[in-house]
């Protein structure tokens, strides 16, 4: 393994040239430099891990050259080195991101102590870092994120499927990422290299549509000015990817079905027949067999279209991912809007597993990004989320309206049968958000039953029961 490159940067030469002796000494590749200019220069051309520096210098001080070099972007741990009388200034560089300071005159065992220290952090700061690209890069796969057994098949899916030429159909509900797997099919394909091109079918009229994937002549129609290319055109080699493929209207369905058979066609107004080699991948939310039988939808075209099926499962249906699609919105947001928001407070989580998503990602997504806007720590709270996540409010007692004044009794049955209402009767659900057992969450509620007098069984605890203790076996 290569030796650790320290910079030492002072103006008093002997000073300079004895700490390097020292690091040399201890197996260190040291460079040198007197000032903070000719420091600047030497980052470049030696990189160094460490940077030890003083902080009064000519020509540049070791403060600007800190911000300097961090607008340069190096990432070298800084080190200032200092007189007893400008401890403050090597506090205010720590603020701006040095690692510590050391004053003089400098003891070589609290150098060699403190240089230690930060190559061992900086060494498990990396360590973290390449620990988090392998967890994402083992939870993604061309973008799309998640490691479910619902997402495992739909990659092993789309792999088989995009070493062929075969017109593939993704389905799936809204907001499932459905842009995302034909854009991984293009990327695992041999058409990488060539454009992939996407229509969305449902933003065009039906002379738009038409238009944009054959393209038209001049003076096809007003307004049209000059000849215009396709998206088929522009595709030629690569893949057209046609979104929400469902709602193209009967004539455009019989020309695209001509282009799947034949693989030639014309643009609006013109006579010249054009042959292409497209791939096309398409998608819908909507149930296209169930088109076909109500005649909205032509038989013939959905099965040339439908040659490869993928459907993607609702979020609902895979929430191990959750976890991991959080942290990607998290670092996303957090950067574009200049925050340090990196964690989720306790129950944040729980509250998003709680969730049924029926806007899937794109739900999920927009519930971070508001949240990150919102958030005032380092850490997403309930308090943060959409009103939605934060479960229904019950009608009748709420919990807090009888706080103060009530028995620990009552208390306790309000948070049951609201937690209760909120996840639809769950028993285990309520025992999980509530902390406790679940069969102490079966005997409340067998408490809870009205008897044959229309009064509850019990409404009371006995001073001294402990609300967490397990309730006596029957």
């Amino acid at each position: 393994m290569s030796a650790q490159r320290i910079l030492v940067v002072d103006d008093e030469d002997n000073a300079r040239r004895a700490i390097a002796t020292i690091l040399g000494e201890e197996g260190y590749e040291v460079a040198e430099a007197s000032h903070g200019e000719e420091a600047l220069t030497r980052l470049a051309d030696f990189s160094p891990a460490v940077v030890l520096t003083d902080v009064r210098m000519p020509k540049m001080d070791g403060l600007t050259f800190l911000k300097k070099a961090r607008e340069l972007g190096s990432d070298a741990s800084f080190i200032m080195m200092t007189a007893f009388a400008s401890v403050e200034a090597a506090v205010e560089a720590m603020r701006a991101g040095a690692e510590n300071y050391l004053t003089k005159p400098l003891d070589a065992n609290a150098v060699l102590v403190v240089l230690g220290k930060a190559l061992e952090k900086r060494a498990l700061k990396r360590e973290a870092e390449s620990l988090r690209e392998q967890v994402r890069e083992r939870t993604r796969f061309h973008n799309i994120i998640g490691e479910s057994p619902q997402l495992q098949a739909v990659y092993d899916m789309v792999k088989k499927a995009a070493a062929t030429r075969a017109t593939v159909l993704i389905l799936g509900e809204s907001g499932t990422g459905k842009e995302l797997i034909a854009q991984a099919i293009h990327q695992e394909s041999q058409r990488r290299d060539k454009p992939f091109v996407k229509v969305h079918c449902a933003a065009l009229s039906e002379s738009l549509l038409e238009s944009e994937l054959f393209g038209h002549e001049k003076g096809a129609f007003t307004g049209a000015l000059a000849r215009k290319e396709g998206r088929f055109e522009l595709a030629d080699g690569g893949t057209l990817f046609l979104d929400e493929i469902g709602e193209i209207s009967p004539s455009v369905q019989v020309k695209l079905l001509r282009v799947l058979q034949q693989r030639e066609f014309e643009r609006v107004g013109g006579t010249q027949t054009l042959k292409v080699d497209v791939r096309i991948v398409a998608a819908t939310h909507r149930d296209l067999l169930a088109e076909v039988k109500a005649g909205r939808f032509r038989e013939d075209l959905y099965y040339r279209l439908n040659v490869v099926a993928v459907t993607l499962p609702p979020l609902r249906e895979r929430k191990s991912d959750i976890p991991a699609l959080v942290n990607h919105f998290l670092e996303k947001y957090s950067d574009a809007y200049g925050k340090d928001v990196r964690g989720l407070a306790p129950g944040t989580l729980q509250a998003l597993l709680s969730y049924g998503w029926p806007g899937n990602i794109r739900e999920l997504e927009n519930a971070i990004e508001r949240a990150v806007v919102l958030a005032t720590g380092s850490e997403l709270t309930t308090d943060d989320l959409p009103p939605v996540l934060r479960g229904p409010r019950p009608a009748g007692v709420s919990v807090s309206s009888l706080i103060p004044g009530a028995t620990l009794a009552q208390i306790e049955r309000e948070a049951i049968l609201q937690t209760m209402e909120m996840v639809k009767g769950s028993t285990t659900r309520t025992a999980e958000i509530l902390g406790i057992s679940v069969r102490k969450v079966q005997y409340r509620l067998k408490e809870y039953r009205p008897d044959k007098s229309g009064t509850a069984q019990s409404d009371t605890i006995d001073e001294g029961d402990d609300l967490e203790a397990e309730p006596p076996s029957e």
